[in-house]
């Protein structure tokens, strides 16, 4: 559905230039859930960015459904970490909801079905007239999400969605995620710096290098897809994966480990 290949991103021109991406290649099957995961300031936003035609690369190709992409394709939605900036406040829930179905063409009952589809799908039937400023954080990012399913993408992109959210809270939206995903079949690319939540949610975790970034290698994760924040997490498989993307992401192959 989507693949990269020999994807590079560098900043500034001469001197002054700052390799952020370099020659990064994978792909994304359709409906599975990838985690990309890397250190801090490793560039995993800039590449997500980059995916979703909202920044152009400087070298490599990013293709959805066999065509380049140039610009934000038909068929892809995107959720931002920061669900403050990406809500509208002064619309309802169910206007937040509904606004991006409106140059989609649809009649007024299949509107109506999707955003109310959409709501119950992450647990906020009966808040439809609330406005944002009226919500929890997690709240928030339900909203954010359910919007995303009302478009209905072939893709979903998730840049870091709860990095800002308290643990509990964070806990109950990886769940929610599983669930859009089986009740959908949608295809989802999430990137995250929280090494847990990349092998709990993933079919696959794409594991990046400092700057400037490189692929350093894609795992496939031996979990059951039916998971559990406290059975999938004393699963030897699931201890296992993340000690190894642990020790890639702190200790990649040629680095000293301080005795």
């Amino acid at each position: 559905m989507l693949n990269i290949s020999h994807l590079t991103h560098t900043y500034g021109t001469g001197a002054k230039a700052h390799l952020a991406l370099k020659d990064i290649t994978f792909e994304v099957r359709s409906g599975e859930l990838v985690s990309i995961v890397g250190p801090s300031g490793c560039g995993k936003t800039t590449l997500l960015r980059t995916m979703a035609g909202l920044m152009p690369p400087t070298g490599g190709r990013v293709e959805f459904l066999g065509e380049p992409i140039v610009g934000v394709p038909e068929g892809l939605a995107m959720v931002f970490q920061d669900y403050r900036g990406s809500l509208f406040p002064w619309l309802s829930v169910e206007a937040n909801v509904r606004f991006p179905l409106k140059h989609l063409g649809l009649s007024s009952s299949e509107t109506a079905s999707r955003v109310l589809e959409s709501l119950a799908a992450v647990g906020l039937t009966g808040f439809e007239n609330r406005y944002p400023s009226q919500l929890s954080g997690g709240m928030q990012q339900r909203v954010a999400i359910a919007r995303a399913l009302a478009y209905r993408p072939k893709i979903l992109l998730m840049d870091e969605p709860f990095a800002s959210i308290d643990a509990q809270t964070r806990e109950d939206l990886e769940d929610l995620v599983l669930q859009v995903k089986r009740r959908f079949d949608m295809t989802i690319l999430f990137v995250t710096h929280d090494i847990d939540e990349s092998v709990y949610l993933a079919d696959r975790v794409v594991v990046l290098s400092k700057p400037p970034t490189e692929v350093l290698t894609t795992i496939d994760i031996p979990l059951p897809a039916e998971r559990d924040q406290i059975t999938t997490k004393e699963n030897p498989d699931f201890i296992r994966v993340r000690g190894e993307v642990a020790r890639l992401i702190r200790h990649p192959a040629g680095e000293e480990v301080a005795a």
